[in-house]
């Protein structure tokens, strides 16, 4: 079978088989960037030594055992504290002064993986003195991950990069202050934790809620097509105080609305923009 035939079939067979997982189970990934699905896919059928995604589309359709490693292996689960430093640094120094405007505070970090950065955020928070009125909503896909996220615990390999990364942002202490050790394992304190919300959320198909000063989605819209990050968009915009700010990852930028305008550019840091009538698809 010559190439461009085998990329043709395979097309066909991702589209029904995403097609199939959200008519049958209500995930819907279908707006997801179709080369990174399609090897998570092929991922997941080599582990039922499917040979086609066709093969392993009638795996998944007859053995619901299946779709839990399945949709675990299409969440995105790459996350570190105080990743990208700079912006740390720069949500220290240009959006704290904004938040001690307010007596409570509410910020939401979507797609949170395994909490890195929401603990990275209690921690700078609790240095500037806001996390005693500072609610942080946390949520993601991958629910298994965000059982994970609520019990803070870290490999201790990862704690000396980590380290490095919080002193990089404009950490203030000794970052071994926020956590104990436990063989191979870091656990951070649970002091950390008691203003944390860790919930289900889906960009895909979930809807927005709350009124947040920020909101924090880094390196998650890289995976979504184009129709997806614009409903991405909307959702944070509609779930964004008429002042809120939307941070973004490194490799992210808004394009095509306006709907925010720069406030950081080089940081990937938006201001919610106001009187613009948008709505979901």
């Amino acid at each position: 079978m010559d190439l461009d035939r085998k990329d043709q079939i395979e097309k066909i067979e991702t589209e029904l088989f995403l097609e199939a997982i959200y008519r049958l189970y209500g995930f819907d990934f279908r707006n997801y960037a179709f080369e990174s699905i399609k090897r998570r896919i092929w991922y997941s059928a080599r582990e039922t030594k499917a040979k086609t995604i066709s093969e392993f589309q009638g795996q998944v359709l007859y053995q619901p055992e299946l779709i839990k490693n399945l949709t675990n292996n299409f969440s995105i689960t790459v996350t570190e504290m105080f990743r990208d430093p700079s912006f740390f640094e720069a949500f220290r120094l240009k959006l704290v002064p904004l938040l001690k405007q307010h007596q409570t505070i509410r910020i939401l970090v979507a797609g949170c993986a395994s909490g890195e950065e929401v603990y990275s955020l209690a921690i700078l928070l609790s240095e500037e003195g806001l996390y005693e009125q500072t609610s942080i909503y946390a949520t993601d896909i991958n629910e298994e991950i965000l059982e994970r996220a609520k019990q803070g615990k870290i490999a201790l390999t990862h704690m000396k990069h980590y380290t490095r990364n919080y002193l990089q942002a404009g950490g203030q202490k000794e970052f071994s202050k926020y956590y104990r050790v436990e063989g191979e394992n870091a656990y951070l304190h649970d002091f950390l934790k008691k203003n944390l919300v860790f919930a289900h959320h889906n960009l895909a198909t979930d809807h927005s809620f709350n009124e947040f000063h920020i909101i924090l989605c880094r390196n998650v819209l890289i995976y979504f097509n184009k129709e997806l990050k614009e409903r991405a968009f909307t959702l944070f915009y509609d779930s964004l105080r008429e002042d809120g700010i939307l941070c973004l990852g490194s490799q992210e930028s808004i394009f095509s609305t306006n709907a925010f305008t720069d406030f950081d550019y080089t940081n990937k840091i938006y201001k919610k923009n106001e009187d613009i009538d948008l709505e979901l698809n």
